[in-house]
């Protein structure tokens, strides 16, 4: 009788035990802080977009602004660059179509290609998110010191390179443009 009582107390501790919340002790301050920094840029990203008035979401400008960079390429390409699967891709080139941002084509070489550019219109949406998002980006950065803005810089670029670095050593095809 006692091996049961002390069975049940041993089973109940380990369920108290189980229900306690696991402490966290959170990122290394250098983790934590650049992550302070992502959310910041993400932000000032999602500002830079506000310049449209809602005619883009972050998903479709990120497929503007990487279609930009490539020029005109296969569906299928644009998908890869984008880490997404083809159909992800149609249905925001669908999107971005009916709007005057994208056409598409086919390959001069094989009709059963479907190609994507950018329209003019696409770029000046384009253009107009990333002058948004440097004014934005220059106002921060005026309200640094000089030698504070130089610095930074050269993290920034430093960090940039590695990042590079660890995306083609893990295979990936590295950053697409947000």
């Amino acid at each position: 009788m006692k091996t049961t009582a002390t069975s049940t107390e041993t089973v109940t501790q380990s369920k108290q035990r189980q229900a306690e919340p696991i402490p966290r002790t959170g990122p290394r301050p250098d983790v934590a802080a650049f992550e302070r920094l992502t959310q910041a840029l993400v932000g000032v990203t999602a500002q830079s977009l506000d310049a449209l008035d809602g005619a883009v979401t972050v998903s479709q400008f990120r497929l503007l602004r990487t279609l930009d960079g490539l020029g005109r390429v296969p569906s299928s390409t644009l998908a890869a660059a984008l880490g997404t699967a083809a159909s992800s891709v149609t249905r925001l080139v669908d999107r971005l179509e009916a709007a005057g941002y994208v056409s598409r084509g086919t390959d001069a070489h094989s009709r059963s290609i479907v190609t994507v550019d950018v329209t003019p219109h696409g770029r000046d949406v384009v253009t107009a998110v990333l002058a948004r998002r440097h004014e934005l980006l220059e106002a921060v950065l005026d309200r640094m010191s000089a030698e504070d803005r130089a610095h930074a810089a050269a993290a920034a670029e430093g960090f940039v390179q590695l990042v590079g670095d660890v995306t083609v050593e893990a295979g990936a095809i590295g950053p697409v443009a947000l």
